[in-house]
């Protein structure tokens, strides 16, 4: 599943495109890949302008001019890919779907606009969904009343990072940083990275970290999130940016599935993989020293 680096990626190739093309028609093939109903698609949707597109935690919202939204999550295998002519651009999950004829037996949803340009929802393993709904009923999902702050906000304070993860004070950091109510969006990849910058070990117990912890862990989450935004994502294996380049930033990283290569601070330790949380953890056993309760 993407985080939200790849999911920011994707935000932003699409923003370049969508907006201002106007929707003519949509078909689709799984009732679960676009649950809603086709009063609603042929009143709100169809003939709608698409005005933005954001992003919250993993999801993308397809802001559209009739005061409705598309609600797209990729889940596992999901893509998006625009056509227009030759004009091709992808994201999601590399499969050959990206670069092939479209629709192809992945697709599992088709959004036409006025100038014959074609948005594709493809799909393999059914999982991801494109969910239309009035904008004003957005924060009243159950999905957006549980996630927590957005780690890229200004309003991102290491305050506020700090009163978050105390709600999880008897459980280790990494569990706290991978709970999607405390923080929205980190998932593995980017609390392993940010717990080696700040050097503290996964199974810390938020309870343990004093505030000079929570300021440097904040700086490194925030960083390395900018980070891997800016090389395109981090998903080298499953993921892809707007134009169909796979994510670079594991090519950067410090700790993450780098275990037996040395840590790029401490030349004569290698990385070590542990289970932190029920995942696999990287780190530094030099850098990152467990503390004792």
């Amino acid at each position: 599943m993407p985080e939200l680096p790849e999911v920011e990626t994707v935000r932003r190739g699409l923003s370049e495109l969508l907006p201002g093309r106007v929707i003519s028609a949509e078909t689709h093939d799984n009732p679960k890949s676009f649950p809603n109903a086709p009063a609603d698609v042929e009143q709100f949707m169809n003939g709608a302008t698409i005005k933005e597109i954001h992003r919250r935690a993993k999801v993308l919202i397809i802001e559209l001019s009739s005061n409705y939204v598309l609600i797209v999550h990729l889940k596992m295998t999901g893509q998006l890919v625009f056509r227009n002519g030759d004009m091709r651009f992808g994201a999601g999950h590399p499969s050959y779907s990206l670069v092939g004829e479209l629709p192809d037996k992945s697709t599992r949803v088709v959004i036409t606009f006025t100038d014959g340009s074609k948005l594709f929802f493809n799909d393999q393993r059914k999982f991801g969904w494109m969910r239309l709904m009035p904008a004003v009923e957005v924060p009243n999902i159950d999905f957006m009343q549980k996630v927590g702050p957005e780690p890229l906000e200004t309003s991102f304070t290491w305050q506020l990072m700090k009163d978050r993860l105390v709600r999880r004070k008897n459980t280790s950091i990494k569990a706290a940083l991978l709970d999607q109510t405390v923080i929205a969006g980190v998932g593995n990849i980017y609390a392993d990275e940010s717990l080696w910058g700040a050097k503290i070990h996964p199974a810390t117990l938020v309870r343990n970290l004093t505030d000079k912890d929570f300021q440097v862990l904040h700086k490194a989450l925030v960083d390395v999130l900018k980070l891997s935004i800016e090389k395109g994502g981090s998903t080298d294996r499953n993921y892809v940016d707007a134009e169909g380049k796979r994510g670079s930033y594991l090519t950067f990283a410090n700790v993450f599935r780098r275990e037996g290569q040395t840590c790029p601070r401490h030349p004569d330790t290698k990385i070590v993989k542990l289970k932190v949380a029920g995942r696999g953890t990287h780190i530094c056993p030099k850098c990152q020293v467990p503390q004792k309760d």
